[in-house]
């Protein structure tokens, strides 16, 4: 297996997919010489495994594990699944979701030999990897009088150094470093008014500061990661409580989105990284859950199909919407080797080539779920294969080329 290089470091020589949209938090994959088209069944099923319990959770990947999270009746689990599709451990991490959509959230992260998960009661665990073992637990509810919306907490945690970041979006903090290895508090931003909302952050340098990019209840904000204050923020409002989809950076610029006709906007952040101006906002793509792809300065994703919208293509530097191709309907996105794996709302897999002219679908099949839909979660494509998990079921197929 080839090492996986970011940045120009080697980051490992097994499959590695650590945390929520990869090494890269950007959702695309490595993976190269993968197949470019389909059978009409798909490509080959190597295993399916049907306990992951009740969730919408992807797969990270380390250490020739994959971590995941389900609800069994009360109580909220993180599971460890072997490459073969074989449980590993599974530990609880407080009280499983029955509120709105109920199932659980979060895909664990994994760095440096633990995992970290917040549950959607906002607890956050982290353990041992290789067996399970919690080594600390943190209640952002007491500690920050964290808050949330109506669907709970579904940030995915990333780790910046010996930090884990977060936004408990509580009046004692509403973004918050902790020590990794303790779950001690480094430091806790109070200077923040907006509340959490869905998102799952990114951490990326402008203007020579390292910042912690989120999108909240009502607002785009950035904050210093080493000294944990504000550096910016930006009015974005939801029309119903969905700010979700990550933030997506490029050329000192951010651009965001939220479904149901709030639509996405892109801002760009000053020199100095104190500030941003606001270059365009649109309805066209107005993603709810599935995520967004740039690819060579276009935007990808689905736009609410209530509004008949299918995957739709924008241009980053204008906003210029380029097309909506209604045939592909909702999905969620990942990329892969010059193509787009989309998981549909209606549980259907598709391959999909796309250009800023056109999208067209070059192979699609239904997997065997047992499952109705809708199917939230999104697909992951590591080291010649394709991960897709619909509630307790998790499906792995080979798309390898030559085999």
């Amino acid at each position: 297996m080839l090492a996986v290089f970011v940045g120009g470091r080697a980051l490992a020589a097994e499959p590695w997919w650590p945390e929520f949209h990869g090494p890269s938090r950007d959702n695309r994959s490595r993976d190269t010489r993968l197949l470019k088209e389909w059978p009409k069944d798909g490509p080959k099923l190597l295993w399916k495994f049907s306990d992951c319990g009740k969730g919408f959770a992807c797969v990270s990947i380390a250490e020739g594990v994959m971590f995941t999270t389900g609800d069994f009746d009360d109580d909220l689990m993180v599971l460890a699944v072997d490459l073969n599709g074989k449980l590993k451990w599974k530990s609880p991490n407080g009280r499983a979701w029955k509120g709105a959509q109920p199932g659980a959230r979060t895909t664990p992260t994994y760095n440096d030999g633990v995992v970290y998960q917040m549950n959607a009661h906002g607890l956050l665990t982290a353990f041992t990897a290789a067996t399970g073992k919690p080594l600390w637990s943190v209640d952002l509810k007491e500690r920050f009088d964290a808050r949330s919306g109506g669907w709970g907490f579904t940030e995915n945690v990333i780790i910046e150094g010996d930090m884990l970041l977060c936004t408990p979006g509580g009046t004692k903090g509403r973004v918050v470093a902790l020590n990794k290895k303790t779950g001690a508090t480094i430091w806790a931003n109070t200077d923040i008014t907006d509340r959490a909302a869905y998102t799952s952050p990114i951490v990326v340098t402008h203007g020579g500061v390292r910042q912690f990019i989120t999108l909240a209840h009502e607002t785009i904000l950035s904050v210093d990661v080493r000294a944990g204050k504000l550096l910016w923020n930006h009015l974005h409002p939801s029309t119903c409580d969905q700010n979700v989809t990550s933030p997506i950076f490029h050329d000192g610029a951010v651009y965001v989105t939220s479904g149901h006709k709030a639509g996405g906007r892109m801002v760009k952040i000053n020199a100095d990284g104190r500030g941003v101006t606001e270059a365009w906002f649109g309805t066209d793509l107005d993603n709810c859950h599935g995520g967004v792809m740039l690819l060579d300065g276009y935007l990808y994703g689905s736009g609410c199909r209530l509004y008949k919208k299918g995957l739709v293509c924008l241009e980053f530097a204008t906003g210029k919407t380029l097309y909506n191709a209604r045939e592909i309907g909702k999905t969620s996105v990942s990329y892969a080797d010059g193509r787009l794996y989309c998981l549909g709302n209606d549980c259907s897999m598709s391959l999909v080539d796309v250009t800023p002219q056109r999208a067209t679908v070059v192979s699609r099949f239904m997997p065997p779920w047992e499952n109705k839909p809708p199917c939230l979660s999104h697909p992951v494509i590591c080291d010649g294969r394709l991960y897709i998990r619909h509630l307790n079921e998790l499906l792995a197929y080979d798309v390898r080329a030559g085999h």
